[in-house]
């Protein structure tokens, strides 16, 4: 067989097996920090990381060792790697507090997939450059499109065939088993290509490209990467954090490399040009406070063709700049470098630096002062080295005003900020307002006495979180998605119309629901995030006025319930929905029946279900029916003036219990069980069957 087919047969399975195991393994962790938008933003940086140490494990190994001496090595590795299958995390890694996420993330992940997952990385720049010691004719860059190509159709096969069909579990083993083979394979040929002979003479190497090129390979990678992880993180935190929202921009993000190193001249950079003003112009106005709440017909397909333009000008830029194939393993690393510096920028640097969400600005200026350095500097531009045609003048005017849109708009979501702070699980805004007045309807003797409208209000990004008027006559209302017609008040005053009540909550907020505490009721609240327990008790006056007895507990709600003895709730609230990202582990089988041991037999569980992007009653009823319990949803209307939002509660419980009161079958509609359902369990979810 040629050896170009295997080599790339080799290098297509590393590359697959490379990127497989990435929604694999970050889908099996998610449900231990949360479920958060930011799980996936880590795994993303660990990837990117342990990519640039196996680009530089090729490159040092090719230099550095004679060719037996690196196929030695390398097989060394392969066979110790196997020890370390399956790549199944265990248990006991689970974290025992959520003060330092993202640390005990990269610590999972090292111990899980570190080894294979590096010397997956090193394989197809390694291969690519025995490819070229072996023969010294051969040109070794499609080479690196197979390996793109692979990884994009193992990205793009896991939420449509691999998610659907298969448990979490056994895609982990499915994959070490495929791993296993690939790495036998990848030995079997490395072995066998340090006895064959060359193929035409060494021709000297050229000298390595000047300082300057190098940097504009690592700030146009840096760039891709940047705009890849930013737009990841706003998809994941307003919709969901699930694999699918995972692997598309990833796997457009893939798809330029393949289009731009496969070698047919699918990068234009006229019309790239072009297009690259209007993608970073759009994602420029969509991030305009006056555009959010963008419908997902609109969000997912605007930022997803915006960024595969942007990575289209950056990759392709970057296939110009590719030197000859005895630098190849250097240009790689380069490669590899500017990757990691934009993943750290998004994942660990802004979040540490900026309170605010500031990075895909911040992104999309640096692309856009990028563009003008590579007009600048390159001889085939027109605009090289012409800094006074009004043409150039024209192009950098545009650029001073798109960046200052930018700035405009961070300042305009800004304004009104009491307070903004932030950390792993996102940003954190207090805003003042004020709610319209009452307004009158006709033949009202008299008007009411004048009120005081203002209030503070908590955003998680784009979504409330919560709100208090500030008169002292006010401030003890139930608001926003809790207010006395919502389901969960109805159940809340139901239940709690004798005895004392006993009422567990996975997900704080502004520690609203404590305002319908009595004397003698106990409110336990579950909290993932240390900055929402210390603004709604800095900021907030709900629990300290509550008559209730109220505790918190730190960590994620489902893995504190699991470690703590039955609770016999009466009422247990989950409400951990960050804006319309669902944490798909608090809507599982295995959820629902631990929600059940810590209820009391006739108590009432109540679900949050608001979303404007999925439909979540299927799975709510999937689950309630399979412990033969009774659904009723419950939708009421908004009131802005008493600051009620609307809102949909799915009430689960027993029939002839809390659920037959006439007052909540007349609140909402018993679900029947002919309703379309769809089963979650921690090891199978899909989100395709549930987005609107």
């Amino acid at each position: 067989m040629n050896s170009r087919i295997i080599y790339g047969l080799v290098i297509f399975a590393s590359a697959f097996l490379l990127f497989q195991v990435q929604p694999i393994l970050g889908k099996m962790i998610l449900p231990w920090f949360g479920g958060s938008a930011g799980v996936w933003i880590v795994c993303l940086l660990f990837f990117q990381v342990v990519l640039l140490m196996g680009y530089l494990y090729a490159n040092l190994l090719t230099r550095m060792l004679r060719p037996r001496a690196q196929v030695s090595v390398h097989a060394a590795l392969l066979f110790a790697s196997l020890l370390v299958l399956p790549i199944v995390p265990k248990d006991s890694w689970k974290p025992p507090a959520p003060f330092h996420p993202a640390v005990h993330i990269l610590w999972i992940l090292g111990a899980t997939i570190g080894l294979p997952y590096f010397l997956l990385s090193s394989t197809s720049p390694l291969l690519q450059a025995w490819y070229v010691q072996k023969d010294a004719n051969a040109s070794p860059y499609r080479l690196y499109a197979v390996s793109n190509i692979a990884s994009m159709l193992a990205l793009a096969s896991y939420p449509v065939l691999v998610e659907p069909r298969l448990a979490t579990s056994h895609q982990a083993l499915v994959w070490s088993w495929g791993y296993a083979a690939a790495a036998m394979l990848c030995a079997a040929v490395a072995l066998a290509s340090s006895k064959q002979r060359r193929v035409g003479a060494q021709p000297e190497a050229p000298p390595s490209p000047e300082w300057t090129v190098q940097a504009l390979w690592i700030s146009l990678a840096a760039c891709g990467s940047a705009l890849l992880l930013a737009i990841t993180h706003h998809l994941s935190q307003n919709i969901a954090s699930v694999p699918l929202l995972w692997v598309i921009p990833l796997a457009l993000y893939l798809l330029t490399f393949i289009l731009c190193f496969e070698g047919r001249g699918w990068y234009r950079r006229d019309l790239f040009l072009r297009l690259l003003g209007v993608a970073l112009g759009s994602m420029a106005y969509a991030l305009a406070p006056s555009f959010a709440g963008l419908p997902i017909s609109v969000l997912i397909p605007l930022y997803c063709s915006c960024l595969f333009v942007v990575c289209m000008f950056c990759h392709g830029e970057l296939s110009g700049l590719k030197p000859h194939p005895a630098h190849l393993t250097s240009f790689y690393l380069m490669i590899s470098i500017g990757g990691v510096i934009g993943a750290l920028f998004v994942a660990v640097v802004a979040p540490w630096l900026f309170s605010g969400d500031y990075e895909t600005r911040i992104v999309i200026g640096c692309c856009t002062l990028l563009a003008l350095v590579v007009l600048y500097r390159d001889p085939s531009s027109p605009f090289y080295r012409s800094p006074l045609k009004p043409a150039w003048l024209l192009l950098v005017a545009l650029a001073v005003a798109l960046i200052g849109s930018l700035g405009e708009t961070a300042r305009e979501e800004s304004k009104g900020s009491r307070l903004t702070v932030r950390n792993f699980y996102g940003v954190l805004r207090v805003i003042d307002q004020v709610a319209p007045s009452v307004v009158l309807v006709k033949g009202d003797a008299t008007p009411p006495p004048q009120e005081d409208n203002r209030f503070e209000k908590l955003m998680n990004g784009t979504i409330d979180h919560g709100l208090q008027f500030c008169s002292p006559t006010r401030r003890d209302q139930p608001t926003t998605y809790y207010g006395p017609s919502s389901g969960v008040g109805l159940t809340l005053m139901a239940a709690g119309s004798s005895d004392p009540l006993n009422v567990g909550v996975v997900g704080l907020g502004v520690g609203t629901l404590a305002a319908y505490g009595r004397k003698g009721d106990r409110y336990k609240f579950y909290e993932i995030n240390p900055l929402v327990v210390q603004l709604a008790n800095q900021e907030f006056t709900f629990l300290r006025d509550s008559a209730a007895n109220t505790d918190i507990i730190f960590g994620d709600g489902r893995l504190s319930l699991e470690q703590e003895p039955t609770q016999e709730f009466d009422v247990l609230v989950v409400d951990a929905f960050s804006g319309d990202s669902i944490p798909v582990h608090l809507l599982t089988r295995e959820a629902f029946a631990l929600y059940f041991r810590h209820l009391k037999p006739q108590g009432v569980l109540a679900i949050h279900i608001s979303n404007q992007y999925l439909n979540l009653v299927p799975v709510v009823a999937a689950s309630a029916f399979g412990l033969r319990k009774e659904v009723v949803v419950v939708e009421n209307k908004p009131d802005s003036p008493r600051g009620i939002y609307r809102a949909s509660w799915a009430l689960v419980g027993s029939g002839e219990g809390f659920l037959g009161k006439p007052e909540v079958e007349r609140a909402g509609i018993i679900l029947p069980q002919s309703i379309p359902q769809l089963q979650w369990t921690d090891d199978y979810s899909s989100l395709l069957k549930v987005i609107r």
